[in-house]
């Protein structure tokens, strides 16, 4: 009988689940693999070490969070920067952990920290091509880009009431006035 591996791709996802959940020190080997029903010798077969399972992790999250979350949206320039906020409410509070713990962890990590400096031009770079389309001024187009940025990686932070209006409503209305 042949013998059933747990793909690649569930070790990373249980990781990024992990590391949500605890920061990259949850990150172990022994209780992804409890975690996931198998024994840790299956973790062997598809990378060598923890570190590179963590770089596989880093990669994922830049490819789903970035690359396909900008792949996702279409239409004009504020279409576009609604739907990428969609996409993040949309996958819920996963992807918040999943952002504050890279976050936290590249303050003590400078390999992180660089790729998440890259990571977040990369973000920049793109949404000042979408308020470009809408905004004359490089300053305001700057300033735009901060403060919708700020909402993405905050807004979850933010432990207040909103005078009877929910979170989504507060955010929406963020979302137009940025987008006016």
């Amino acid at each position: 009988m042949a013998t059933v591996r747990t793909p690649r791709a569930s070790w990373i996802g249980e990781g990024l689940r992990a590391l949500g959940r605890g920061g990259p020190d949850a990150v172990r080997i022994e209780p992804l693999a409890r975690t996931l029903g198998v024994s840790k010798g299956g973790f062997y077969w598809h990378f060598e070490d923890r570190q590179a399972l963590l770089i596989e992790m880093l990669d994922e999250w830049e490819r789903r969070f970035v690359d396909e979350a900008i792949e996702a949206v279409e239409g004009d320039a504020k279409v576009r920067l609604r739907r990428l906020f969609g996409l993040a409410a949309a996958s819920g509070t996963g992807l918040l952990k999943v952002e504050l713990a890279i976050r936290d962890w590249a303050r003590r990590d400078k390999a992180v920290a660089k790729r998440l400096r890259r990571v977040d031009n990369r973000r920049m770079a793109y949404m000042r091509s979408l308020f470009e389309d809408f905004c004359d001024d490089p300053d305001e187009v700057e300033a735009r880009c901060l403060m919708t940025f700020s909402l993405f990686v905050g807004a979850g932070l933010v432990s207040a009431d909103h005078g009877g209006r929910t979170r989504a409503e507060v955010v929406e209305s963020a979302l137009r006035s940025l987008t006016r």
